[in-house]
């Protein structure tokens, strides 16, 4: 009786672990394989013309499958439009006036929808996007895992409260990584995902006119484009990363090395603190920083999709069916 018992226990202890991570065990990179087969070739050709218009397009593309994933999981809630009746995301602080390529998103989705229709989700979309933005750009390639479903629902003050902000310290990143399962190695790795796209000024004016760790002759440079007042040119744009804007490489983790990081949450990354050692390791190694950023992709992508009959597969990205 005693040997039935423990392994009655054992087996139990292995199905709540199986359960556990049962939501991201249901992704599969072959999920669409007989439903829809079309849907990588659809989603790159959209997110090919897009960049081919526009290069910052593939970054902005990229901060969306991140604001989506941050907020109640990777499940397209970020996409849902505001009505009279419903607030969603899109007007909260991290993204108000700031998250594009909405429109991209939905002309991707309708094609999709030629070609296989109620079949594939927006987040599954968002997902795909990122992966295809990065390769496009430079950047290392990966096999995304699919089968995530859309939300009928959204949270403003989770995307308020969950995505960390530009001001951001060294310990608040951690923390807020570490609340969504992403360790601190994924924090850096996912931060070199600024290697692209471009900034507005009033994320950065704090840093460019306060911050002491600063390369002098770069913070000059950027003052000139983005004056110290508040409401003065708060709109104007630089690059993210100095060096290579619209390529996808480790140069963003040399210009930290440098004091030349934008962003205050950049620099926080080397400034005396525990991920010195991370960034210089990008530095020496691209290849580490490449094999860190799919694998914390892969990870990001996994935070709590919604799987089986949860959530829908919305029609149109922006609205519940």
């Amino acid at each position: 009786m005693a040997s039935s018992s423990s392994s009655a226990i054992v087996t139990v202890a292995i199905l709540l672990a199986l359960f556990a991570g049962s939501s991201s065990a249901q992704l599969s990179t072959n999920y669409y394989y007989k439903t829809c087969p079309k849907v990588f070739s659809t989603v790159k050709s959209g997110v090919q013309s897009a960049i081919s218009q526009e290069r910052r397009m593939g970054a902005s593309l990229l901060r969306l499958h991140f604001h989506d994933c941050f907020v109640l999981g990777c499940d397209a809630s970020l996409l849902l439009d505001d009505t009279s009746t419903f607030t969603g995301e899109q007007t909260a602080n991290p993204n108000r006036n700031s998250i594009r390529g909405l429109n991209v998103i939905d002309n991707i989705k309708s094609q999709v929808e030629k070609v296989c229709p109620g079949v594939v989700s927006c987040a599954d979309i968002l997902a795909i996007a990122a992966r295809d933005s990065v390769v496009i750009l430079g950047g290392p390639g990966w096999n995304v895992k699919l089968g995530r479903r859309d939300s009928r629902t959204a949270s403003l003050s989770a995307a308020n409260n969950n995505i960390p902000p530009p001001t951001s310290s060294l310990s608040n990143l951690i923390s807020k990584y570490r609340a969504q399962g992403l360790s601190t190695r994924d924090m850096v790795a996912l931060s070199g995902a600024h290697t692209i796209g471009q900034a507005r000024c009033t994320t950065f004016r704090g840093r460019i006119y306060n911050d002491s760790n600063i390369d002098s002759s770069f913070a000059k440079m950027r003052q000139r484009n983005c004056p110290q007042t508040n409401g003065s040119g708060d709109n104007n744009l630089a690059p993210l990363d100095l060096q290579t804007p619209t390529t996808f490489d480790n140069k963003y983790f040399q210009n930290l090395i440098r004091q030349k990081g934008l962003l205050h949450s950049d620099q926080v990354l080397f400034n005396g603190g525990s991920t010195d050692s991370i960034v210089k390791g990008y530095v020496k190694n691209p290849n580490s920083f490449s094999s860190d950023f799919v694998a914390a992709m892969i990870k990001m992508g996994d935070i709590s999709p919604l799987t089986g009959s949860k959530g829908e597969i919305r029609k149109v990205c922006g609205k519940v069916n």
